[in-house]
């Protein structure tokens, strides 16, 4: 079994913290900027920075793509999707057929 190294890394803001991957992201600025509620807050960091990424920050918008467009998003993956139906539905939205 290995174990994978974790070097010490320091962010923009000062942050200081451990990552094994190559991965730039700051565990405590992405957590400092996790929104409070809405449908973002229900997913996970990648999955948020994926809709953002493209664009996505409301549900509206978020209604235009198909379940399998969102699926392509980098960041995105199947467990993201049944709390963004629960989300669309209760607006009484639904993705793109």
């Amino acid at each position: 079994m290995t174990t994978l190294k974790k070097n010490l890394r320091t962010c923009s803001k000062g942050h200081e913290y451990y990552k094994s991957s190559d991965c730039p992201v700051c565990p405590i600025c992405e957590q400092q900027r996790k929104p409070d509620n809405g449908f973002l807050s229900l997913l996970s960091a990648p999955a948020r920075r994926a809709l953002e990424h493209n664009g996505i920050t409301s549900l509206q918008h978020l209604a235009k793509y198909s379940e399998k467009e969102i699926l392509k998003f980098h960041g995105m993956g199947p467990a993201s999707l049944p709390k963004l139906r629960v989300a669309l539905k209760e607006k009484g939205l639904s993705f793109k057929s």
